[in-house]
């Protein structure tokens, strides 16, 4: 697609219009056609297509030509999109390497005077003519001449290679907008996105689905971000409703997996904490709860499911127990060990050798506690010694 253009020199001036937020006043100069969504041209540079091609209708003719090179401009200009402003720096700057007498061409610097705008925006357009001659699709500086005309590519490809916002000259921009890149989307658009983080407050409030968008992100970014994890417990644990939250989803999480273990190893803990075949049926019944559990939706509550999935399980683990002799002896011999261990472990804490002075904490229920334990204890042992072998 070849398209006409203005002469960069004398068409080229600057747009009167209001910057966007955190832009200089020359950024907004230039504005790509087919950025807004719409495709139509954007901001000035309606005004610099029109100012050049209406005063030459005019001369030419009658209103009807002003209309009719109007609109051939547009179209032009929306099919090419920046390709046909970056065509204007690419066959009017000189290229890096080559003194001001051997070319007619000029320099950034020159053109952007001429322009009206910076020389940082003259070379974004610059390198992004530059990264498409090296892909293939246009012809290098070096081929072009001032005024020359060139197949262009599509405006589609242009957000490829041009990023308009100088804060993607940053390390925050380039890794910034090679997210975008990876998420298929415009690097402009996540970089002013970035720049308004007031703007991206203002829409998760106000839109469950953008909440639910950063909800998602903020969750990959969990996975590689250690501090920002450490930050997000910090405020879940001091927030009372986060952590009851917190609390129910842990709960339900770990029934869930309960059931899950069942179903993928064929085995499951009993109350007293022995680790036994699960028997078919109860492979059945933990597999169907655990399919509804996992048709759920993702944003269906889970809490509920999960207890009638655990109960249902954790009633056929005691049937199973009950309705095997051997199984409930050991049951009952594992339970024991299990109190015993953690008597032991209690009583063993309970010390008073760091204690000067006793009479400073006694209290009559603390002997009395202790003397009914011992006694305690004692028929314990009474028992036991009885039903040693060889008694």
């Amino acid at each position: 697609m070849t398209v006409e253009t203005a002469q960069p020199a004398s068409a080229v001036q600057s747009a009167d219009e209001t910057p966007g937020e955190g832009t200089p006043a020359d950024e907004a100069f230039w504005e790509e056609p087919g950025a807004s969504d719409d495709g139509a041209p954007g901001g000035s540079t309606h005004g610099i297509v029109a100012q050049a091609t209406a005063s030459d209708a005019v001369a030419q003719g009658s209103p009807i030509d002003v209309v009719a090179q109007d609109a051939r401009d547009f179209g032009a200009y929306v099919r090419a999109g920046g390709w046909a402003f970056a065509l204007k720096v690419a066959r009017s700057v000189r290229p890096g390497g080559e003194a001001a007498g051997e070319t007619p061409k000029i320099s950034a610097k020159e053109f952007a005077e001429l322009a009206g705008c910076s020389p940082e925006r003259v070379m974004r357009y610059y390198k992004a003519w530059d990264k498409a001659a090296d892909d293939g699709l246009v012809p290098y500086f070096e081929a072009l001449a001032p005024g020359q005309d060139v197949e262009l590519p599509d405006s589609d490809v242009w957000h490829s290679y041009y990023i308009s916002r100088s804060s993607a000259a940053s390390d925050r921009g380039t890794a910034i907008a090679a997210a975008a890149e990876a998420e298929g989307i415009r690097p402009t658009k996540a970089l002013e996105v970035a720049e308004n983080p007031t703007a991206l407050r203002a829409a998760i409030l106000a839109d469950p689905s953008t909440a639910k968008a950063a909800r998602a992100a903020l969750l990959d970014r969990l996975k590689e971000d250690p501090s920002l994890q450490t930050e997000l417990a910090r405020d879940i644990a001091r927030t009372d409703d986060l952590k009851k939250a917190v609390a129910t989803e842990t709960q339900a999480a770990s029934r869930i997996g309960y059931v899950r273990q069942i179903v993928e190893n064929g085995q499951v803990k009993t109350p007293a904490g022995q680790t036994i075949d699960a028997p078919a049926e109860l492979r059945a019944e933990a597999e169907r709860h655990l399919s509804l559990i996992d048709e759920l939706d993702e944003d269906e509550d889970t809490g509920e499911w999960a207890t009638d999935a655990y109960d249902t399980v954790k009633d056929l683990v005691a049937q199973t127990v009950q309705a095997n002799p051997e199984l409930r002896l050991q049951e009952r011999r594992t339970k024991f060990y299990s109190s015993l261990q953690k008597a032991t472990k209690v009583f063993e804490e309970l010390t008073f050798d760091d204690v000067d002075d006793l009479d400073t904490i006694y209290e009559d229920d603390m002997l009395q506690r202790l003397e009914e334990l011992q006694q305690a204890v004692g028929m314990c042992i009474t028992a036991l010694r009885k039903a040693a072998p060889g008694n």
